[in-house]
């Protein structure tokens, strides 16, 4: 396993990283990069103060993104990248596959998304969520006892509006896993796991 990305796609709270987890144990060596990770490194580093700033934060959360991936991809090494991608970063990681002869596998998760929203308001309302994704003021520190205030948590509306408009169920790049993660306990992870990996060999034969 060489010059390979591997997206893992498709809508919020549907085991992505739990997914990349067991993969991992499989591949140890395997390059992680997450553009979430990136957002909370700089609403840390930043902060804040209302919902055009945190906006603005965006232009510079994902020239960092794309410059790591370049970073990474000149190294020549696998790499798993786990987001809800979209068309709006598809030009980008494109351009950058083929400028470092990488090759692309992307598993796109997706299911019913009222399922899916309750496990992402549990996941928003679970102390180890960064605060940031909840408020629209954020600065290093700030605590929120009671997360149910928090003023931008996303509602059922808004889940569906994202995954519907921004087509993160369409998402594709190179060969394609789906996965119907509607209830995760039943997804079979070990028999994924060997389907990603036949999947990478047969694209690299």
């Amino acid at each position: 396993m060489e010059k390979v990305l591997i997206l893992l796609a498709g809508y919020p709270a549907t085991g992505k990283s739990t997914f990349c987890s067991l993969f991992l144990e499989r591949h140890p060596g395997i390059l992680v990069i997450a553009p979430d990770d990136i957002k909370e490194e700089v609403w840390d580093e930043r902060g804040f103060d209302d919902a055009g700033e945190k906006e603005r934060l965006e232009l510079e959360v994902w020239h960092r993104y794309y410059a790591r991936i370049g970073r990474l991809m000149r190294t020549g090494g696998p790499i798993i990248t786990d987001y809800p991608f979209s068309s709006k970063q598809k030009p980008t990681l494109e351009q950058l596959a083929e400028e470092y002869g990488y090759r692309s596998v992307t598993v796109r998760f997706v299911g019913d998304l009222d399922r899916i929203y309750e496990r992402s308001l549990a996941r928003d309302l679970a102390p180890s969520r960064h605060l940031g994704h909840l408020m629209n003021r954020y600065h290093k520190g700030d605590c929120l006892e009671d997360r149910t205030k928090a003023d931008y948590l996303v509602t059922p509306e808004l889940l569906r509006w994202r995954c519907e408009t921004k087509g993160y169920g369409s998402f594709q790049m190179g060969e394609l896993i789906e996965v119907d993660a509607t209830d995760i306990s039943r997804v079979d992870w070990g028999a994924l796991v060997e389907r990603l990996e036949e999947c990478v060999a047969r694209e690299g034969s």
